[in-house]
C-alpha cells in the first residue's frame, strides 16, 4: 500500500472504532494512515491487548498528525459544556455547606430548650 514509505507509529487505540475515527480525522487533512492491529475482525474486542490497534503515519508527516491530534483534544475540551454557575451565596447553597449550615440552625433552635428543661 505504502511501498518505500517508513511509517512510524502515531499512537495505539484500544477497538477498531477509535482507530478508524482517527484515521478518517487524519486523512481529512491529507496525512495518509495505515492501521495495524484489530481491524475488521469478526471477533470485535473492546478492552485489553486484543483490542489494541497501532495507527501509523509516514514518518515526515508525524509532526503533522500529533498537532492534528492535539488541535482535536484542545477543541474537544473548549466545546464542554460549561460548568454550571456557583451560586450568589455558596454558604447557603453550595454543596456540603448547606448542610453545616442546617446542622448549626437546627442546634440554635434545639440547644436553648435543652438548657430550659436542665435548668429548672
Amino acid at each position: 500500500m505504502y511501498a518505500g514509505v517508513r511509517m512510524a507509529r502515531l499512537t495505539t487505540v484500544g477497538g477498531s472504532f477509535a482507530a478508524h475515527v482517527i484515521a478518517a480525522r487524519l486523512g481529512a487533512e491529507g496525512i495518509r494512515v495505515k492501521l495495524r492491529g484489530a481491524i475488521d475482525s469478526p471477533y470485535q474486542f473492546t478492552v485489553g491487548d486484543m483490542s489494541r490497534v497501532e495507527v501509523f503515519v509516514p514518518e515526515d508527516e508525524l509532526d503533522d498528525a500529533k498537532l492534528v491530534l492535539l488541535v482535536d483534544e484542545v477543541d474537544f475540551v473548549l466545546d464542554l459544556p460549561p460548568q454550571r454557575d456557583a451560586p450568589s451565596d455558596p454558604l447557603l447553597w453550595g454543596g456540603r455547606a448547606r448542610w453545616v449550615v442546617l446542622v448549626a440552625i437546627v442546634l440554635l433552635g434545639v440547644f436553648p430548650l435543652v438548657e430550659l428543661a436542665f435548668s429548672g
